[in-house]
């Protein structure tokens, strides 16, 4: 969801310039596009560069500039410094397709707030507005290719959930002052970004993290990197294949059953929850779970479990958006979108079904 934000164009050209040309020396920015508005996580800004290398070779290459939430966040402790750590690592350590890393500013100086800068990648991002079971370029593909962005994204999820924490040092995405590794965190960390959110009701989502602390299963398995938001949404393709995955701004460790429920019901909440069909060649429920049990090597356990908590950390974030609207007058105060949701009637159905 768009925050109401507006650069100038060509001041944020010359202090990215500046910036700029500590790196590359002699650079100028030819092309420079500065969002009428911005969203709540991050603000991007896509720009070019022509700059000459010192044996004379004249280079040319697209950017994207992320930068940091200054007006309106949408998480309670943005974690921008760990999610430009944890692209680098990922970027230059694992086969896991990232934009290119290349810099970081933790000055808010320049820009406001705190950036880094990335290649520029080509390709296309299934939309959430409108999401993409009802509208946009993915209602056109065929269906052949729906079902490789499908398949494609699912792999990659494993393929993030069989890296080594340890050896690659991802041990700072832990949140300890939340509780132990895994669902204990997970649970006190959205009860109290749910109090952050929205000061009105939330009986859906109470309801729900009453039973998630009630139902609480093991976790026998060392706790694996976690995406935290993987859906084909956050995802850059190009006919089928990915090019690279975005969007890290949450990850920690934990279960793999977590990220699988999340891939499954952000794609239900865009179908069933907005009461659309799902489109033709998206495979189903069971046919994922088979598949994604086969990429790790194990049964998945518990994933009703894992489904209620993404509803419920939906919610959260729905009940914050929410909040948004009402503080930019866009609703009334007493409005009940924060509380009475797409999400939050989807998750009501789904705890209608939990044990």
């Amino acid at each position: 969801m768009p925050v109401p934000d507006q650069r100038d164009p060509e001041v944020t050209r010359a202090i990215l310039t500046r910036w700029l040309d500590r790196h590359l020396p002699g650079v100028s920015i030819p092309m420079i596009e500065t969002p009428q508005t911005s969203g709540f996580s991050s603000e991007t800004l896509m720009f070019d560069a022509a700059w000459t290398d010192p044996d004379g070779t004249g280079r040319h290459e697209p950017f994207v500039a992320r930068v940091a939430p200054a007006r309106y966040q949408i998480f309670p402790e943005p974690r921008f410094a760990d999610e430009y750590r944890l692209m680098r690592i990922l970027d230059e350590r694992t086969d896991v397709p990232v934009p290119p890393i290349r810099w970081y500013e933790p000055s808010p100086e320049p820009l406001g707030a705190p950036f880094f800068v990335m290649g520029r990648l080509e390709g296309r991002v299934p939309t959430d507005m409108p999401p993409y079971h009802s509208g946009g370029w993915v209602t056109e593909v065929p269906p052949e290719e729906r079902a490789a962005m499908w398949w494609s994204t699912l792999e990659i999820v494993a393929r993030i959930h069989r890296l080594d924490v340890g050896a690659l040092g991802l041990r700072f995405l832990d949140r300890p002052e939340w509780g132990a590794t895994g669902l204990e965190q997970r649970l006190n960390y959205y009860e109290h970004y749910l109090r952050w959110a929205y000061g009105g009701p939330q009986e859906v989502a109470a309801r729900a993290l009453e039973w998630l602390r009630a139902h609480r299963p093991g976790e026998p398995d060392p706790p694996v990197l976690l995406w935290n938001d993987a859906r084909i949404g956050n995802v850059i393709f190009q006919k089928g294949v990915p090019v690279a995955v975005l969007d890290w701004e949450t990850a920690v460790l934990g279960a793999p059953e977590e990220d699988l429920a999340w891939f499954l019901f952000l794609d239900r909440h865009h179908s069933e929850g907005i009461g659309f069909p799902r489109l033709e060649g998206f495979p189903s429920h069971a046919e994922t779970v088979e598949r994604y049990e086969a990429l790790l090597g194990r049964p998945v356990r518990d994933l009703g479990y894992y489904e209620v908590l993404s509803g419920f950390k939906f919610s959260c974030i729905m009940a914050r958006i929410g909040q948004a609207m009402i503080d930019f007058g866009w609703i009334e105060p007493g409005d009940a979108f924060p509380h009475d949701n797409n999400c939050t009637r989807l998750l009501a159905r789904i705890l209608e079904d939990a044990p």
